[in-house]
């Protein structure tokens, strides 16, 4: 069944890929999205993960197909809707793959829940604290349309000062999903907003240093919404963490071929 209940909430999942590699460092792979991500517009079954790894994809919280509770939320609730995931999926142990906010509610994971996590992978994201928080994204969405638009551009890679300045096929990408985006109900759009204001509180600067696992912190170059310094000072304060740069902002994964054959390496290793 795609719906499994969780505490408080049912989660909608997707689970593609291989249920038996021969491998013993394949894990099974949680992937945690970013902001307002909805399986609905995302297409997990072409994810690269899935060509190597039993792959679980999920909404999250307020979005997409999974419960949308009318209270507020934190960052430790999403982590636990993770781990209670795996629980339902009957997962002991998975590599977790966290992209921007996802990336957020990785730290928590694995702070919050150690045992659950093989191999961690940080992506565009941040540690918030000390180390650096990514954008403000509750003072964007209070500015006028059009300057919030132009914030949000530039942020995704810092050599985008217009629209024209996003290459194909990202441009395309980006205006389908914005067609798709403005179908979604009003719950689905306060979801996200609520994700907003839960990573608001997000700081897991004083924490970092009991989550040794194996680790990959990786981003793009030109991002300016998760900035290569943030990146750095989270690679540093992990005990085992690697990091490592792309040709792209924070959207890299599709700007740069070698990134996601990258991570499937490194999830890959078993030492």
């Amino acid at each position: 069944m795609p719906l499994r209940r969780v505490g408080d909430i049912e989660i909608y999942h997707q689970v593609y890929g291989p249920t038996d590699t021969g491998s013993p460092a394949a894990l099974p792979v949680l992937n945690i999205t970013g902001t307002g991500n909805d399986l609905r517009l995302s297409m997990p079954s072409r994810h690269p993960l899935n060509r190597r790894f039993q792959t679980v994809h999920f909404d999250q919280r307020g979005l997409g197909q999974t419960s949308k509770p009318a209270e507020q939320w934190t960052m430790a609730d999403y982590a636990d809707d993770a781990a209670g995931l795996l629980d339902e999926l009957e997962i002991e142990q998975a590599h977790v793959v966290g992209t921007s906010f996802g990336g957020m509610v990785a730290q928590h994971l694995a702070l919050r829940h150690p045992t659950r996590v093989g191999r961690l992978v940080l992506a565009c994201s941040a540690s918030g604290g000390a180390g650096g928080a990514s954008a403000d994204l509750l003072a964007i969405a209070k500015m006028p349309p059009a300057e919030a638009a132009q914030t949000r551009l530039t942020l995704m890679d810092q050599r985008w000062q217009s629209p024209q300045d996003v290459p194909e096929p990202l441009r395309t990408l980006f205006a389908k999903r914005a067609e798709r985006l403005a179908v979604l109900d009003d719950d689905a759009k306060r979801g996200a907003h609520m994700q907003i204001v839960a990573r608001a509180d997000h700081d897991t600067w004083a924490d970092l240093h009991h989550i040794d696992n194996t680790a990959l912190v990786i981003g793009g170059t030109y991002d300016g919404q998760a900035p290569p310094e943030n990146l750095r000072n989270l690679a540093g304060r992990l005990p085992n963490a690697t990091l490592e740069f792309f040709d792209g902002g924070h959207f890299f994964f599709t700007q740069d071929r070698t990134a996601w054959p990258r991570v499937i390496e490194f999830l890959s290793t078993s030492t």
